[in-house]
C-alpha cells in the first residue's frame, strides 16, 4: 500500500511540474523575413518533339536534333553537367476524327547557363538548332543558401521586434526564446513562357533583348515563443 501511494504521490508530482511548465507566461509571433536577390544563372526547359506516321522517323528526328543541340551547347562553352534529359517518351497518338494513328516522340532537356550575358545568343542558336519547344525559363541564384540563412535570420529578429511591439505596452518585457519553428519557405523565381512570336524573333535573329530578369524574392516566415518577463 505504502508502495502504490508513493507511485500516485510521484505521479501527482509530476503533472503538477508539467502544469507549471505550460504555464509560463509566453508570447508567440510570426516573424518574416525577405531578401531581394539579382539572378546570376538560367534554367532553360527545353523540350524536342517530332510526329508523323513511323514511330522509327519520328525518333530519327528527335535524335538528331538532340545530338545537334547537344553539340551546339557544348561548343558555346556550357558544360555536360548543366545539361539534362528530364524525360524521353515516344507514344502512339489515335485522332478521333481521322481514324487515323500517329507518333510523337519528344525529349525534354534542361540547360543551365551561368553566364547571363550569354543568354540571348544561345536561345537563338538552340531555336535555329531545331529545338521546337520552350516549356519554361528561370532565372536563379547560385548562392541560394546564402541569402536563406539571411532570410532566416531576418525572420527571427522580426519575430522579436513584434514580441517586444507587444509586450512593452503592457509592462512586460522578453526573456530568451522558448520554440522556434519554421513555418513557410518561399523562393520566388519567376517562371517565364515564350510563345510563338517571340520564338520566331529569337530564331531571325534580333539582337532584342526578349526577357529580363528581374529579381528572385526569398521570403522565410518564422513562429517563435518567447518568456515573458
Amino acid at each position: 500500500m505504502k508502495k502504490l501511494l508513493l507511485t500516485v504521490l510521484l505521479c501527482t508530482g509530476m503533472a503538477s511540474n508539467a502544469q507549471k511548465e505550460l504555464q509560463v507566461p509566453a508570447v508567440n509571433v510570426t516573424g518574416e523575413g525577405i531578401v531581394k536577390v539579382t539572378p546570376d544563372e538560367v534554367l532553360i526547359k527545353s523540350r524536342i518533339e517530332h510526329e508523323g506516321s513511323s514511330a522509327a522517323d519520328v525518333k530519327k528526328q528527335n535524335d538528331m536534333v538532340v545530338d545537334k543541340v547537344i553539340k551546339y551547347l557544348q561548343a558555346n562553352g556550357v558544360k555536360n553537367e548543366a545539361i539534362k534529359t528530364e524525360y524521353l517518351n515516344l507514344n502512339k497518338r489515335y485522332d478521333y476524327n481521322d481514324k487515323t494513328y500517329s507518333y510523337v516522340a519528344n525529349q525534354a532537356i534542361s540547360i543551365k547557363i551561368d553566364d547571363l550575358a550569354e543568354y540571348e545568343k544561345i536561345m537563338k542558336g538552340l531555336l535555329e538548332n531545331g529545338l521546337n519547344r520552350i516549356d519554361g525559363i528561370q532565372f536563379k541564384s547560385s548562392e541560394m543558401d546564402k541569402y536563406e540563412a539571411e532570410a532566416r535570420k531576418l525572420a527571427v529578429l522580426d519575430a522579436q521586434k513584434k514580441a517586444r511591439e507587444l509586450s512593452e505596452p503592457l509592462g512586460q518585457e522578453v526573456g530568451k526564446s522558448i520554440s522556434i519553428s519554421e513555418m513557410d519557405y518561399n523562393s520566388f523565381q519567376p517562371v517565364y513562357r515564350m510563345d510563338e512570336a517571340v520564338e520566331m524573333s529569337a530564331a531571325k535573329g534580333g539582337n532584342q533583348q526578349t526577357i529580363a530578369p528581374g529579381e528572385l524574392e526569398i521570403k522565410i516566415k518564422v513562429n517563435v515563443g518567447f518568456e515573458l518577463k
